[in-house]
């Protein structure tokens, strides 16, 4: 029996990590991430599913301590079938990973049903890996495999030479991304991506950031968490030996994207965390917040900053759309909650790859009852959101000022909520 929520576990072990099945457990970033594949055969096997997991990726910050941890519960791991397999750069362990989804293709069988594949690098693996991925990605996945690719990433260039970004290098692959806020999020976005996976034929990226990989936090764990569920859509087709890449562009653009979007939204991966729509207090919603990954929690650290917690936020017109994949957005979830806005304010690190889609979807709603779009520019065309560097609460906290002034027309309201150490 697990003790109730808030109640101290005086029974709990440090191996508890990774051998307890459900409850309460205190994990790291790197910790989540070992867990996984031992989650996911958790999940098949309760599912009937014979599969393995293959796990190989080259360390870096922010992930190198990953590799060390892979290393020191290798036996542990193969108890569970899944093998660790550490290699000599990027490239090798993608290629590897895509192999296994080749399992019982062809005249050769297995006593595995599939091998669900995990591969880990620093941002800068992701980008000398880019070949190999792509034509892995193009090539697709098994329906009882399934490819989940770790990107550790460095917004403001703390461990690498450069600052590094990965969204848009998987954009480039033709990859979906996941990109959590949390280490709950690693948890419950990585199993959804290896079930996304499958059901779209895709790998499916998901964005490391330092400043997440490297927190710690109490999680739960469950056999049935998260529940999924697959979308009545059709399925991609199924892997086979040999397709021509230009079938294959096709597929994923007219296919595979579209079943990643009907995925998650089945799934309701994208959520509204703070909602005005839903308050009695709010005559209607004025100025929606989109905004994903680590930029989402410096939302909500500058909401609080300015004293606006989930009630007086939405009687003041706000609300907040968390995205769980920002690539490709799901459009009918972000259309639903920006009806009926004054203004949309997008706020995302580095490049605008949620603002630059939802900028192409916004056209869908008739121009006189379109709110209005600002992100890394106001209505002005003047900088708001960063496009270079990190974002933290201080930059999103004066961003939110700037906008709640433009969208109330109260200087009084906003001059009270800022900060005193502000003024």
């Amino acid at each position: 029996m697990q003790p109730a929520r808030g109640e101290l576990d005086l029974a709990y072990r440090l191996d508890d990590r990774f051998a307890r099945e459900s409850g309460r457990v205190y994990l790291t970033g790197w910790d989540a991430i070992v867990r996984l594949p031992l989650m996911q055969r958790q999940r098949d096997r309760a599912a009937g599913l014979r599969t393995a997991g293959f796990v190989s990726g080259y360390p870096g910050s922010p992930l190198g301590g990953v590799d060390s941890l892979f290393r020191q519960h290798r036996a542990m791991l193969a108890g569970h079938d899944v093998h660790f397999e550490p290699a000599t750069n990027e490239d090798l362990a993608a290629t590897s990973i895509w192999g296994t989804q080749y399992l019982n293709v062809g005249p050769v069988t297995s006593r595995y049903e599939g091998v669900f594949g995990l591969w880990y690098g620093k941002g800068p693996g992701v980008d000398r890996s880019t070949d190999a991925i792509r034509t892995a990605n193009f090539q697709g996945v098994a329906a009882t495999g399934g490819v989940l690719a770790l990107a550790g990433d460095d917004h403001d260039a703390r461990s690498t030479v450069t600052a590094q970004q990965s969204e848009t290098l998987f954009v480039h692959i033709g990859m979906p991304v996941l990109n959590p806020a949390t280490i709950q999020d690693y948890l419950d976005y990585g199993l959804a991506g290896w079930a996304l996976s499958r059901f779209s034929r895709c790998w499916v990226g998901m964005i490391c950031l330092n400043d997440t990989a490297d927190s710690a936090a109490s999680v739960d764990v469950d056999p049935l968490r998260p529940h999924l569920v697959l979308p009545d859509v059709e399925e991609p087709p199924s892997l086979t030996m040999w397709r021509p890449p230009a079938e294959l562009e096709l597929d994923i653009r007219e296919r595979r994207f579209p079943a990643a979007q009907a995925f998650v939204r089945a799934n309701g991966l994208d959520v509204v965390t703070v909602g005005a729509h839903r308050s009695p207090r709010s005559p209607r919603p004025r100025l929606g917040i989109v905004t994903t990954g680590k930029a989402y929690l410096d939302v909500r650290d500058a909401m609080a900053d300015l004293g606006l917690d989930d009630e007086r936020a939405a009687a003041l017109g706000i609300s907040v759309y968390k995205v769980a994949m920002p690539w490709p957005l799901e459009p009918e979830g972000v259309l639903e909650f920006a009806r009926g806005l004054d203004e949309v304010l997008v706020v995302e690190a580095k490049h605008p790859i949620i603002e630059d889609q939802l900028a192409r979807l916004l056209r869908r709603i008739p121009r006189d009852r379109r709110p209005e779009l600002v992100g890394k520019t106001d209505d002005t065309g003047a900088p708001l959101v960063p496009v270079t560097g990190a974002l933290d609460a201080p930059i999103v906290r004066d961003v939110l000022l700037a906008r709640l002034e433009k969208v109330t027309g109260d200087p009084a309201l906003v001059q009270a909520l800022r900060p005193r150490e502000s003024l």
